[in-house]
């Protein structure tokens, strides 16, 4: 049975109802977005602004638990139609105060079409990236491609926590595996503004470079060198891309490298840690306490 989130932050309190009754049907409400410490602190206000005034849907909310997780919520938004995702909010949070944000998109295997919370059952960085910060929302949306269409529509869900949640603009994270990195890279390539940091795990760049290098947007690429899907060029590409970028900007080589990393694992790498092969084992990233801490340094 469907019925829509209710959110009231007035006073800086939060009701979120997790009922699924169908007479329970009510408006979401408006919140005020916190961005203090955020160097794109002004665009992320517009931002929250003009989504709160052209309204963004409303949800119809999961009725099932998965690790925590509550799975197949559905965002029925007006111009990117039904956007699925699972979310896990901390149970310390009433919206008292603001709080982290973290997007993961899956890789194929973890798209909608593959089964609800697929996603959740075959990679851990949603799990994983709990133990960086027990004040963090955490978003595992389940789209269905790797592309434009799936790009707005992470986009949209991204406006959409921004406007209903009582998010901290300083603190919001993504990371995109194979596939989703792939559509991660669209996004951040379109609205670099959103986030704090990005994690481009075992895939190739199809976003743009200039507003990212633009906003300078901290970007850590982690892949194998001999990743059986992608290959790791591609990656280097992307990485030499957006440092050349940088250099035009005459940022020294320290500035760069605390906005860029490159991370090129060998096969030894992947066999100490059991992982099936260098492209899969990507999805083991999400257990390297260096490449997720330097994600939520950020």
């Amino acid at each position: 049975m469907y019925s829509k989130i209710i959110v009231l932050l007035l006073a800086g309190i939060l009701t979120a109802t997790f009922t699924g009754c169908a007479d329970n049907n009510e408006a979401v409400g408006s919140t005020e977005v916190s961005v203090t410490g955020n160097p794109n602190a002004s665009a992320l206000k517009e931002t929250a602004d003009s989504v709160q005034s052209a309204g963004n849907g409303f949800v119809t909310e999961g009725t099932q638990n998965y690790r925590g997780f509550i799975i197949d919520n559905i965002l029925h938004s007006e111009n990117d139609g039904d956007i699925h995702y699972n979310v896990y909010i901390p149970d310390s949070y009433d919206g008292s105060k603001p709080y982290a944000l973290y997007f993961t998109l899956p890789g194929y295997e973890g798209l909608y079409f593959q089964g609800v919370a697929q996603n959740l059952k075959s990679e851990e960085f949603g799990f994983e990236a709990q133990k960086y910060n027990d004040e963090m929302i955490i978003v595992a949306p389940q789209l269905s491609d790797w592309g434009e269409t799936s790009a707005d529509q992470t986009i949209a869900l991204v406006e959409y926590f921004l406007q209903n949640y009582n998010i901290d603009g300083s603190k919001v994270y993504a990371n995109g595996y194979s596939g989703g990195g792939e559509t991660m890279s669209i996004v951040v390539g379109k609205r670099p503004e959103l986030f704090a940091a990005y994690l481009h795990v075992s895939s190739k760049w199809d976003g743009e470079y200039d507003p990212v290098a633009g906003s300078r947007l901290p970007v850590y690429f982690a892949i194998g060198e001999n990743d059986e899907y992608y290959g790791s060029q591609p990656t280097k590409d992307a990485y030499q891309r957006l440092r050349e970028l940088y250099i035009e900007q005459g940022l020294t080589d320290d500035e760069i490298a605390d906005l860029l990393v490159l991370d090129i694992k060998n096969k030894d790498y992947f066999t100490q840690i059991g992982a099936p092969n260098e492209h899969g084992g990507g999805g083991f990233f999400a257990y390297d306490e260096k490449i997720m801490g330097w994600l939520f340094s950020k």
